[in-house]
């Protein structure tokens, strides 16, 4: 099925809820718009699902992990199928990477190579799972000891608005290629990219039940998904406060949980790095995708001997980076993702020029773009001489605002960087490969990078330290969290 959303792209998966392996409208065939965030007009009316809507997903994936094929199959099977949707997700690059563009403003120049990205998690966690197995344990002689990696059963995936695509991926794969099923909860300001993923799996040949996706208002159903007694794990990416709503209100089923939550990230420079490659890893490291990723080097600690001269590069950069539409394949910025974080961010900036001794140095209001006038664009924002107990140093904002720190030493460094309740990533510039490794094992932090920032891989594993949750997502770890261990005793004496 071919849906012209009003944007002119052509989806090729309906805006409706995917449940038990068909499209379905929402009771009583309630809808909600989603927004291009470029210009504020409305991209497509997408189902509205209500609570009752939700139980019929997770019964129907409950029927088919407890009936179905899709857990009894042989990894090789599963993998055959996740395999096929590599290929499909290539084979609609760029109507996905069209789609997560006109939906959350992520330019057009991320969205294409983003979607290939996309297609080799899944093909990792295909080939990963043909290796998950148990182990035998030495015992008494007579008997025979070994364990068993067994499938959790019903996960609820809830994902948010900044990455939909890629987000959705690091949890569908992994949990899908190791026996499980699952009802995905994707932002409901972001749903589209989360529907089609789901008509690939349909047309891959993954059995009815196994992926079901519900969209509509993220705290009734997210609340009813982690209530709900026939769900047994949740996995959540979002910001920390809801993430430990979450995990109280799972503590009565003892619900299974993985939280990737926010994060505050501290890359640091020190004198002695490249400077050019430093002070273009921070510019990225905050830039990219508007801000909107939790790894974002949103507080970067510059040593004071280089301080003027990497701000005044930064500073220079970011005037000329001028946000613009996101289908424009030169544009690196595009808009915010919503009215919502749109607000935020602006609270941000004035929270910022009234915080003492802060600069604002460069950008802090709306950007104004051609033909956008009711998008979401904020300037690219730049305030030097931050303390590290200042708001925007401390709190997460989500958005295209760098504050930068300046520091004397390397133990007042790592301190600064460590200074602060999140533990998602890191960063550290300096030509001293010593220093590099010794900064890094001292970074309270799940991801270090050394002279880059922003790398990922599929095969490498992401998660917090401290109020950026915990469990692992990528990586042999992540399975982990979507199996549980059966030990089994075998008397050979009989």
């Amino acid at each position: 099925m071919t849906t012209t959303i009003d944007t002119g792209v052509r989806m090729t998966a309906p805006p409706k809820l995917f449940v038990d392996g068909e499209w379905r409208d929402a009771e009583g065939g309630r809808t909600q718009p989603t927004l291009n965030p470029a210009d504020g007009s409305e991209i497509a009316d997408i189902a509205h699902a209500s609570v009752a809507d939700l139980n019929r997903a997770v019964l129907a994936a409950r029927r088919a992990f407890d009936e179905g094929p899709w857990p009894r199959m042989a990894a090789r099977e599963r993998a055959r199928v996740l395999l096929k949707v590599a290929d499909l997700i290539e084979r609609d690059a760029e109507e996905i990477a069209v789609l997560e563009t006109v939906d959350m403003g992520k330019p057009i120049m991320f969205s294409a190579p983003e979607a290939s990205w996309v297609a080799g998690i899944y093909r990792y966690f295909a080939g990963l799972v043909a290796d998950l197995g148990g182990v035998t344990r030495p015992n008494l002689p007579q008997m025979l000891v070994y364990t068993r990696r067994e499938p959790i059963g019903v996960v609820g995936a809830i994902t948010p608005f900044n990455h939909p695509l890629v987000l959705s991926a690091a949890k569908l794969a992994p949990a899908l290629a190791t026996g499980n099923v699952v009802v995905h909860k994707p932002s409901e300001v972001t749903p589209l990219s989360a529907l089609k993923i789901a008509a690939l799996f349909a047309e891959a040949g993954l059995p009815a039940g196994v992926l079901n996706v519900v969209t509509g208002p993220g705290a009734e159903l997210g609340e009813a998904l982690v209530a709900h007694p026939a769900v047994d794990k949740i996995s959540f990416t979002g910001s920390t406060a809801i993430g430990q709503g979450i995990i109280r209100a799972s503590a009565d089923g003892l619900k299974k949980v993985t939280m990737e939550l926010g994060g505050k990230s501290a890359n640091i420079i020190f004198a002695d790095a490249y400077l050019d490659q430093a002070v273009q890893n921070a510019f990225f490291g905050i830039f990219y995708n508007k801000g909107e990723i939790c790894t974002s080097g949103s507080r970067l600690l510059v040593q004071r001997p280089v301080y003027d001269q990497v701000v005044s590069a930064l500073v220079e950069q970011a005037g000329a980076t001028r946000p613009g539409d996101p289908l424009d394949p030169s544009v690196m910025i595009g808009p915010l993702a919503h009215a919502g974080q749109f607000n935020k961010v602006s609270e941000y900036a004035a929270i910022g020029r009234d915080e003492d001794r802060a600069e604002l140095l460069v950008g802090g209001g709306p950007a104004q773009v051609a033909g956008g006038e009711r998008g979401f664009y904020f300037e690219p924002t730049i305030f030097g001489n931050v303390r590290n107990d200042m708001r925007i140093a401390q709190e997460e904002i989500f958005g295209p605002v760098l504050a930068v720190i300046p520091f004397d030493t390397e133990e007042e460094a790592i301190a600064i960087a460590n200074g602060t309740q999140y533990g998602l990533a890191s960063g550290v510039h300096t030509s001293d490969i010593r220093r590099g490794h010794r900064v890094a094992a001292a970074m309270r932090a799940g991801t270090c990078w050394i002279n880059t920032y922003n790398q990922f891989d599929p095969a490498v594993s992401f998660g917090g330290y401290k109020a950026s949750g915990y469990g692992r997502e990528f990586g042999p770890e992540s399975l982990n969290s979507y199996t549980q261990t059966k030990s089994v005793w075998v008397d050979q004496s009989v």
